[in-house]
């Protein structure tokens, strides 16, 4: 997909940026308390239009190429980011389905079928105002690519029979889809990473339970609860990639793992606005008088504002050079700015808490709630903080086929 122009990306990211401040951030602390789904924010996005951000103009949405995407849900987690984090999943619904398999080799058969299929997932999108999901996680070594999926689905007459169970499932009771990834169960076949498959489960089907409770340290507006599989029938054509697609897309476009951090990204710009508004005495709540003259502050915030630099060079390159068979240096740059932003965020919102001193951890104003957010970052599958480290470190150090004699 050929990149937006700067200036509807900048305006894109400015939309974004509006209802960000206008009605995301008041709303944030009522949803973090409850640990409720933001609801009235999604009826915001679906009514300007950016629950369509990810998917083709030729099919009637906005359009947004990865880079595009990355800043517009940064600039959303700069004042909510269980919002920014729940919109990417839907939003990676659209975009795996829609520039990324643009950019794999298929046939022309295949592609049609495909083209068809995401057609209807799109106009329940645009039409409907549907929310889509991306349950990930089971606990096991699947998420990270490592392990076939224990999801299992099974062809029969008319389309397919899932089975399973997936945790931290997002959106769980608010999606409309589930982009269940599942592995294919073949007879006479050990399950493979290969037979990987993405499918929309509709949430009202039989057999779709959710359940658990939800009361988490941080991104509690996520709501992501267990979703259980039971015997669940799912129709033909419900596949948001054809059929052994995913597995190739995980080796050949790599960045599609790095959503997650405009999230976080955006949590620690929020961090650095929080601290310089709060020394200022621009914050409500914030106790009398002015501490910007004091010299350990201004030393403090100029130490979280090299440490934003960094961060942001760093993003910034990486979401540019996202594309189909990225060389080595740049996934192992991808790696290195999930770990870097995740990190980062929660550093920086540590240093916020710091300098701003006692009053700053109040519920009343946002900091704390910044702070529990961002250390989750490191936790986030399938680039979790400990599988970055694990991969830059194997990867620099071997060549594909290599090993110790």
């Amino acid at each position: 997909m050929p990149a937006l122009s700067p200036e509807r990306t900048d305006a894109l990211i400015a939309l974004a940026s509006r209802l960000g401040r206008e009605k995301f951030a008041p709303r944030a602390a009522r949803y973090d308390r409850e640990a409720s789904f933001p609801f009235e924010n999604y009826a915001d996005l679906r009514e300007h239009g950016l629950l369509g951000l990810c998917i083709p103009e030729s099919c009637g949405g906005l359009g947004a190429d990865y880079r595009t995407y990355c800043l517009v849900a940064a600039e959303i987690g700069r004042h909510c980011g269980a919002t920014a984090l729940t919109f990417n999943m839907h939003s990676c619904a659209m975009m795996w389905s829609g520039t990324l398999a643009d950019d794999l080799p298929m046939g022309e058969t295949l592609r049609r079928e495909h083209e068809l299929r995401r057609a209807r997932h799109y106009r329940r999108v645009l039409d409907e105002g549907a929310l889509y999901a991306q349950p990930f996680s089971e606990g096991n070594l699947a998420a990270s690519g490592k392990a076939p999926f224990g999801t299992t689905a099974r062809k029969v007459e008319g389309g397919w029979r899932l089975n399973g169970r997936k945790v931290f499932a997002s959106l769980s009771g608010a999606a409309h889809y589930y982009g269940v990834l599942c592995t294919e169960e073949i007879a006479g076949k050990e399950p493979d990473v290969r037979d990987t498959l993405y499918i929309a489960v509709d949430a009202a089907a039989p057999g779709v339970e959710i359940t658990g409770e939800w009361d988490p340290l941080g991104m509690r507006a996520t709501v992501s609860r267990t979703l259980l599989l039971k015997d669940v029938f799912v129709p033909d054509g419900e596949e948001l990639m054809p059929r052994g697609l995913y597995h190739k897309a995980a080796g050949a476009w790599p960045h599609m793992f790095m959503t997650l951090s405009p999230t976080y990204m955006g949590i620690a710009q929020a961090a650095v606005d929080f601290t310089i508004a709060y020394l200022r005495g621009e914050v409500a709540g914030a106790p009398p008088g002015k501490k910007r003259m004091q010299v350990p502050k201004q030393m403090a915030v100029a130490e979280m504002a090299i440490k934003l630099e960094q961060t942001w060079a760093l993003f910034h390159r990486a979401i540019a050079e996202a594309r189909i068979h990225p060389d080595k240096a740049s996934r192992l740059r991808a790696l290195a700015t999930q770990y870097t932003v995740m990190e980062n965020a929660n550093d920086l919102c540590r240093l916020a808490i710091r300098t701003c001193g006692g009053h700053s951890m109040l519920k009343s104003l946002p900091l704390e709630r910044l702070y529990r957010d961002s250390r989750c970052g490191a936790l986030m599958l399938p680039w979790s903080a400990e599988i970055c480290l694990e991969r830059i470190g194997r990867e620099s150090l071997y060549e594909p086929g290599e090993r110790d004699e």
